[in-house]
């Protein structure tokens, strides 16, 4: 009779223990915000919505800058001689991870160094802010104005203006109608937090002067050289709205740096350097696929503080464009 009655009561103490446990665990996770959302592959709102993302017929007037790949170009006239080439060691301080074996000789051997570095300084200066406004979509503000201050190029600075407010434009004139209800408590967050973000910049021309109430899309933003507290760089405002889209972060980020890809690669069709079957192959290959992937981990955990410029002549050639003779391209 005792042996029973000690097997009741250890039932019941382990009874107690598993419904305390499970108490302690729905406390947590009540108290745990909700997670960004999943890739989950079969998802077919983000799935959509990536694929609008990547659409080359977004507006953001990415075509009509070059990512400093006219300046670049013009800087450096490939040699028909094989034996005219610098030694792997000149390039070791850029980076180990970006310099190439060989220097180019070719227009498209250009473009493939060109590409490398190009992608690495994107990843290094603007991804990081991507990964922070997609997890902190509340701190956009304060995210567009430490990137504007972190990025001395002007020639850099007006092109992602002016690509970012595109966005802000393409967001408020096509997207907010369909998904600007906020699918969830951290959606409505980042729909809260875009919202305010307009409303900031419309208030801010709109006590600066009359001249902005016509903008990007109507939105009665002033031209990308205003002097205003907001700029809307595209970095950030990609964050945030990629989030309000339901694209899963790392997806976000892989289309950031794709999309730049894809730029510097039109740009180089519309610059004669290489034929549009070409520029496919150069999009579809394994070693841009891998490349993307290596700077996406590389930069997964690297918060504002870390970004910034890995290869410094990118700048250079960047702000020279608007100094070229001849050009084809927005400065």
């Amino acid at each position: 009779m005792t042996s029973i009655n000690t097997d009741r009561q250890s039932l019941q103490d382990e009874i107690a223990n598993l419904e305390q446990r499970l108490q302690d665990l729905k406390s947590k996770l009540a108290n745990n915000p909700q997670p960004p959302p999943s890739a989950d592959p079969s998802n077919p709102i983000a799935l959509h919505a990536l694929l609008l993302l990547s659409d080359s017929a977004l507006p953001l007037g990415s075509f009509a800058f070059s990512s400093g790949l006219e300046s670049y170009l013009a800087h450096h006239r490939p040699s028909p001689s094989p034996h005219n080439h610098y030694s792997n060691s000149s390039n070791s301080h850029i980076s180990p991870s970006i310099s190439s074996t060989s220097t180019p000789t070719t227009p498209i051997q250009s473009l493939h160094h060109f590409l490398r570095l190009s992608l690495s300084t994107i990843a290094s200066t603007s991804l990081p802010y991507v990964l922070a406004a997609y997890r902190s979509p509340d701190e956009i503000e304060t995210l567009d104005n430490d990137f504007d201050a972190s990025t001395p190029c002007t020639v850099a600075r007006r092109a992602s203006v002016a690509q970012g407010r595109a966005l802000l434009a393409v967001w408020e004139r096509a997207f907010r109608g369909i998904y600007g209800d906020g699918g969830g408590d951290m959606d409505a967050v980042a729909v809260e937090a875009l919202g305010g973000f307009q409303r900031r910049m419309r208030e801010e021309v709109g006590s600066g002067s009359e001249k902005g109430k016509g903008g990007v899309g109507g939105l009665g933003l002033e031209g990308v050289d205003g002097q205003g507290l907001l700029n809307a760089h595209l970095a950030p405002l990609w964050g945030v709205i990629t989030r309000v889209l339901r694209v899963p972060i790392r997806d976000a980020a892989y289309l950031f740096l794709f999309s730049h890809a894809r730029t510097v690669v039109s740009a180089a069709v519309r610059a004669s350097v290489l034929g549009p079957y070409q520029a496919q192959g150069v999009l579809a290959s394994a070693e841009l696929q891998k490349r993307i992937r290596e700077l996406v981990g590389e930069y997964w955990d690297v918060g504002i503080g870390g970004a910034g410029q890995t290869v410094p002549v990118m700048d250079l050639w960047v702000g020279r464009h608007e100094k070229l003779y001849s050009r084809i391209f927005n400065s």
